[in-house]
């Protein structure tokens, strides 16, 4: 339920003086136990919903150890990918949600849980859709035109119904969170631009791919001069997803290398553009897809990286990709829950040992859930699934927001690995069966580590990076982060 400012006066009092305790250990060991040479906090989620991101008491880390372990060993000098941050989508059914069925005070203090990393969860990264897709309230691009005609000038392009509610609601979000990060995905291309002039189904003509990398120009352009810079873009979301009855279009991986190669990279290039091209953006269930764009030196040149969605296949697919082009970058970019999964507590260990440990085990840079808000209707809707669950869930006859288990999935990320932590190594004894774990550095020196037990049973084990060591009992079927 949505919280009050003095909760959250009292959750960042908490966490403030907790950092400064850890600090002050640091430099003053506490006399009363001399072996202790400082603090690591303990943020902790249930399956059974009795805890939910709850602060709880500071372990003791000390200089050694009696126990015998398990272990989870933490090696900061072995170093993996570096972070650039978890999130979710802000479509336009949500900024609608948020823009016009909150009111201010409302939306801010929703929006301060979501994006700040003291009072919230602290979101650092958003997927925005590219003109309509299936959570919007019509369909729409930047330059759509009568049956018929054509604008291969973009004489017409224009943000205006972006204008409505998603880049407001970005300027206000980006009031709590400056540096986050941004990234743009089209569903379709204007159907003047497509074979079949519809904005559902169809290819891109041929004709018309030098006017789409103007059309991605122009797009990252108005965003700019709006204060709101996209970091990267896909080329289309779900390529190989292309019979929908929401915006969507079909584009082969020789189509998408071909479009890179040739006009979307130069076109980038000859405008000074630093937005990351980032290919596929679709299933865990095709590695060639990826792999064989990047096989094309010459589009593998324009190109920063992979993105994988989590409807089919294994999150091994991403190391497969990482593997055959470790000189390139992985991303997680989408994954709903919905009514077809209930369980509070299945559901939260699916996304910890999936999407967001098992995706950072297999290099990737981010994790992105779908839908930031919805309403209790799953909507709005445009033509896709009736089912699926936002990050929250807006009552908007009472304002009440709902904080579901996504939220919680990716607050034990989002609120303490930051934007530039690294992922480091971590170790676990083979006696820990059931324990995933995954560990970072943040760029201010803090260590995380992130485990969850899928195991009905109580699960002990101790932490050991460098000096410092300290022990845990992580409930069953449950969620730990712990910072020190």
């Amino acid at each position: 339920m949505k919280r009050s400012f003095f909760l959250r006066s009292a959750l960042a009092l908490v966490i403030l003086t907790g950092l400064q305790n850890c600090n002050n250990k640091d430099e003053e060991p506490d006399s009363s136990n001399p072996a202790e040479t400082g603090k690591a906090q303990v943020w902790l989620t249930k399956g059974d919903k009795s805890k939910l991101l709850s602060k709880e008491d500071d372990l003791s880390v000390t200089g050694s150890t009696s126990s015998g372990g398990p272990f989870i060993t933490v090696d900061t000098a072995a170093r993996f990918q570096e972070i650039e941050g978890y999130g979710a989508a802000l479509t336009g059914s949500s900024a609608y949600l948020l823009h016009q069925k909150m009111n201010e005070e409302e939306r801010l203090s929703t929006l301060q849980d979501l994006f700040d990393s003291v009072y919230g969860i602290g979101i650092s990264y958003l997927r925005l859709t590219m003109g309509a897709s299936d959570f919007s309230l019509s369909d729409f691009t930047y330059d759509d035109m009568p049956a018929g005609q054509t604008d291969f000038n973009l004489e017409q392009f224009s943000l205006a119904q972006d204008l409505d509610d998603v880049i407001p609601v970005l300027k206000e979000i980006i009031q709590i969170a400056p540096d986050i990060r941004l990234m743009g995905s089209p569903w379709s291309p204007p159907a003047w631009m497509k074979t079949n002039g519809s904005m559902k189904g169809g290819k891109l003509k041929e004709e018309c791919y030098d006017v789409y990398a103007d059309y991605f120009v122009k797009y990252i352009q108005a965003m700019n001069d709006e204060g709101i810079t996209i970091s990267s873009i896909t080329p289309q979301n779900e390529p190989l997803y292309f019979t929908a009855s929401y915006p969507c279009m079909e584009m082969q991986p020789g189509e998408q290398a071909s479009f890179i190669k040739n006009n979307l990279g130069p076109k980038f290039q000859a405008a000074g553009i630093n937005t990351k091209i980032i290919i596929y953006d679709h299933n865990w269930d095709n590695t060639n897809y990826a792999i064989s764009i990047l096989n094309d030196p010459v589009a593998k040149n324009y190109i920063s990286g992979t993105a994988f969605h989590a409807y089919a296949g294994n999150v091994s697919a991403m190391s497969t990709v990482h593997y055959a082009h470790p000189d390139r970058d992985l991303y997680f970019t989408e994954i709903s829950g919905g009514a077809w999964a209930t369980d509070f507590g299945d559901n939260l260990l699916w996304n910890l040992n999936n999407i967001f440990i098992g995706t950072a085990l297999n290099w990737s840079k981010n994790a992105l859930l779908w839908n930031l808000v919805l309403d209790l209707y799953s909507g709005p809707q445009n033509n896709g699934c009736s089912n699926c669950r936002g990050v929250i869930t807006l009552n908007y006859y009472n304002g009440a927001v709902y904080l579901n288990e996504e939220y919680y999935s990716l607050g034990h990320f989002s609120k303490f690995v930051r934007t530039g932590a690294v992922r480091i190594a971590a170790t676990l004894d083979a006696s820990l069966a059931g324990i995933a774990a995954v560990a970072f550095q943040n760029p201010n020196g803090t260590k995380v580590v992130v485990a969850c037990n899928s195991t009905q049973d109580l699960k002990s084990f101790s932490v050991k990076q460098g000096n410092a060591y300290f022990s845990y009992t992580l409930p069953a079927r449950s969620v730990v982060s712990i910072i020190w």
